[in-house]
């Protein structure tokens, strides 16, 4: 074997050096789906992976969303030992969009690079900026459009080779200047662009692992509320690509894994700050900044500029003055739909003013709250913790058991309780990271309300997104040293890497919180130099976009 000018190592067609080992991440992948997919024959490629290993939902974390998930699989560990809990950081009041950086735990790819093994990682979340390892990667979702990659040049490689490459859609959720059918078939295109890269990758790199991860899998759920024959569409374009990926790269062993599992929520959704204001924890304001989300940030850093905190515009101010006596821009828009203009109001009213001009959390004078829905929790402000904590110390314990116990008394319009569990955070997180958590843990009852962050005057509505999250995903092993006669029952998303690392005969971390599946003879746990994060250019303009354009920012 030789190594070509720019490190790639090139191998010929017979010397049978084949892939120890492949990963193909489905996000939102579960049972549910691929059963319906199977039965029209959408996906015979992975039924073919379904047919000739084993197979079982996976049981992922709290909170089952993409930022926080991912990263728990790729680690083996629990936020509480990575540090990322959902799409932003918090920072006091203020927030920063999460990044690779934020990930502090060990990687599978980083730890096969302890033991001389490379690895090629495409389109995996929360990757940006990438490790530095024997092999290359090109980050996915939460990075920029056009991300730094490992090794540097390696996107300008992949785009001469293949054509285009891309992170995102060429166009923003809610664009009316395309059809639904243009929307797939960029979707479509999307898909095809990652298994072209990690074709070209692999036969340059010829890596001992590879991690190649569709996201759009998840998303044409959210942006097309389950539209069946859309999802076809797109999971069919996916299957083509694993297809062709099991063609070239003639993995020893494949393996199959989702963060989470979707399906729709049935039930209403929930206001959260609605109650905690009823129930005197929760204090409004009108005129301040808005609700925390990272697309206010957005022009700031589309024209480069390194924007960690948000200052509102004369414009947005001006609708925070209004709204401090009474004409929210909520009022305006009544008035405006009485007017038939509110169509045209909301298509061309700067996103920050709508922030601003309407009603808001006043944080630093709140006892507790929802800073964002996908967290799954509720943050207290504290004293000495918090930069105008409220809630002393010594009354943290009895402050926060009692929401709790408000919490767990509600009740959904058909009497059931809205949560199946409300909890401290220790029940759920465990690390050095499990400051960066929600104080309280709240998870719907069987993930069938919509959870909001948004004050409202109404406790339920209707659901803003009723296709969503659920807590099971998939898990699929098949290939060399496999045992499908063993039961994958109770398989945690924490368990995907020590059981990968284990079937490349490499030891796992003792760090790990997953345990090895039986599906493969377990390698002995050992204990790894702290991981540290290559330096690398920070978070750039196109990010900003993304969580509103794919629906996680209310």
């Amino acid at each position: 074997m030789t190594r070509d000018a720019a490190g790639g190592r090139t191998k010929s067609k017979t010397d049978g050096n084949r892939m120890d080992a492949l990963l193909v991440g489905i996000d939102a992948g579960c049972l549910s789906v691929f059963d319906r997919l199977s039965e029209e024959n959408v996906i015979p490629n992975l039924q073919s992976l379904l047919d000739a290993g084993t197979a079982a939902p996976l049981e992922s974390q709290i909170p089952p969303w993409t930022p926080s998930a991912w990263p728990s699989l790729y680690t083996g560990v629990n936020p509480g030992k990575h540090g990322v809990y959902g799409f932003t950081g918090f920072d006091g009041y203020d927030f920063h969009v999460v990044k690779g950086d934020d990930v502090e735990a060990h990687r599978l790819w980083t730890l096969l690079d302890h033991h001389d093994r490379s690895s090629v990682v495409v389109n995996v979340p929360v990757t940006n900026p990438p490790d530095e390892i024997d092999g290359a990667i090109i980050p996915g979702f939460i990075g920029p459009e056009d991300p730094p990659c490992h090794p540097e040049g390696i996107l300008d490689d992949v785009r001469e080779e293949i054509g285009e490459y891309r992170v995102y859609p060429n166009y923003s959720r809610g664009d009316d200047s395309l059809s639904d059918a243009e929307k797939i078939a960029e979707y479509c295109r999307l898909v095809e662009m990652r298994g072209e890269a990690f074709q070209y990758l692999t036969e340059r790199f010829a890596p001992d692992f590879g991690f190649l991860q569709f996201q759009k899998t998840d998303t044409v759920f959210h942006e097309f509320d389950g539209e069946w024959e859309k999802v076809k569409q797109v999971y069919a374009a996916a299957d083509e690509q694993i297809g062709v990926v099991l063609e070239t790269c003639i993995p020893r062993r494949v393996f199959v894994a989702s963060d989470h599992g979707m399906g729709r929520y049935e039930k209403s959704e929930f206001r959260v700050n609605a109650f905690l204001e009823d129930a005197g924890y929760l204090e409004t304001t009108l005129g301040g900044k808005g609700m925390p989300t990272w697309n206010l940030m957005r022009d700031d850093l589309r024209d480069g500029e390194q924007a960690d905190e948000w200052e509102p515009s004369a414009t947005e101010r001006l609708a925070a003055a209004l709204a401090s006596v009474g004409l929210t821009t909520h009022r305006i828009g009544r008035v405006l739909e009485r007017l038939g203009l509110a169509e045209f109001a909301k298509a061309h009213a700067p996103d920050g003013v709508v922030r601003t001009g309407n009603e808001q959390v006043d944080f630093p004078n709140s006892t507790a709250y929802v800073r964002a829905r996908t967290e799954l929790g509720v943050r207290m402000n504290v004293e000495g913790r918090d930069p105008e904590g409220v809630v002393p110390q010594e009354e943290y314990e009895s402050v926060r058991t009692a929401i709790i116990r408000d919490l767990e008394s509600v009740t959904a319009p058909d009497g059931e309780p809205v949560f199946e569990e409300v909890a401290p955070r220790e029940e759920f997180f465990e690390g050095p990271y499990t400051d960066r958590a929600v104080d309280i843990v709240t998870v719907p009852n069987d993930f069938q309300h919509f959870l909001s962050a948004e004050p409202a005057d109404d406790y339920f509505g209707e659901t803003t997104e009723p296709w969503n999250h659920k807590l099971e995903g998939i898990f699929v092993a098949s290939g060399e040293g496999i045992d499908t006669s063993q039961s994958l029952e109770d398989a945690h998303l924490f368990d995907v890497a020590p059981t990968i690392l284990s079937a490349l005969g490499v030891p796992y971390s003792d760090r790990m919180d997953g345990c090895v599946l039986p599906i493969v003879e377990a390698t002995e746990p050992t204990t790894y130099p702290g991981y540290a994060a290559s330096e690398r250019a920070t978070i750039d303009a196109a990010v900003e976009d993304r969580l509103e354009d794919l629906g996680y920012v209310e």
